[in-house]
């Protein structure tokens, strides 16, 4: 089996290049993300390293979340393990350049959602499809707002619904859409804008720039967690939609 995450210094290391992979759809299952929570850690040490480009191996980012790891029993571990994720994300204070082919669906989306710049290509997808599924996204209910206005992050967390990169450009997502490769995209925008650039003060700046999410994640994001745990999922209908997707049938709701 392949590697779960692929780093490449790039520019004597001014750049990672940081490739998800090691399954189908680069489902972010427990082993790929303790690796990228590794690779953010080990990034917050490296003072040369001024920005990590973020992919998806193959034709797609990521399908998202393993929705095994959703059901009772792993879910409580897979909502710890994410949590702790996102603040390596953050806390890292490296600039964050996602670059998205195919589909980014579900956690895939709330981790996107924190680098700075997105690049997509024309054909790329994204949603956050957990309400179809019984659930929501916890992550994306806290971090989705701060990136776009809250009208259009309630569309997708409310309807489900999969947009493509001219919509997802138009609210506010994306920031370029391409029609090549997004991450060589991420690059040349890392080399033009920021290669002369301090990388201390980078870093600098981007704790500046980001001390709401640092605390958001600190202390909403864990009260949405809660109300993820210890009410949704001790419903019927999320315990009952996240079954209905793996057995590949239409979930029967009971509205409790």
């Amino acid at each position: 089996m392949s590697q779960p995450i692929t780093t490449q210094p790039i520019d004597d290391g001014a750049w990672w290049r940081v490739t998800l992979g090691g399954s189908k759809g680069n489902v972010l299952d427990a082993e790929l993300m303790d690796a990228l929570d590794a690779v953010f850690r080990e990034a917050r040490q490296d003072r040369r390293l001024k920005a990590i480009v973020l992919e998806g191996a193959g034709d797609h980012f990521s399908f998202g979340a393993s929705v095994q790891e959703h059901l009772p029993g792993p879910v409580e571990g897979m909502i710890a393990r994410f949590g702790r994720l996102l603040r390596a994300v953050v806390d890292s204070s490296v600039v964050v350049l996602a670059a998205v082919r195919g589909q980014c669906l579900g956690g895939a989306l709330e981790l996107v959602t924190l680098s700075h710049r997105i690049f997509a290509n024309v054909n790329a997808k994204f949603g956050q499809p957990e309400i179809t599924l019984g659930v929501f996204a916890p992550a994306a209910s806290v971090l989705l707002p701060r990136r776009i206005p809250r009208a259009h992050a309630e569309d997708l967390c409310l309807t489900g619904r999969i947009i493509g990169s001219p919509e997802a450009h138009a609210i506010g997502l994306v920031d370029e859409v391409v029609d090549g490769d997004p991450a060589d995209a991420a690059l040349a925008w890392a080399r033009a804008h920021l290669a002369t650039k301090s990388a201390s003060t980078l870093r600098l700046a981007a704790r500046a720039l980001r001390g709401d999410l640092a605390a958001a994640l600190g202390t909403d994001l864990p009260s949405v967690e809660r109300l993820y745990l210890d009410e949704l999922m001790q419903s019927a209908d999320a315990v009952e939609g996240l079954h209905a997707f793996l057995e590949k049938r239409p979930p029967q709701w009971r509205d409790a």
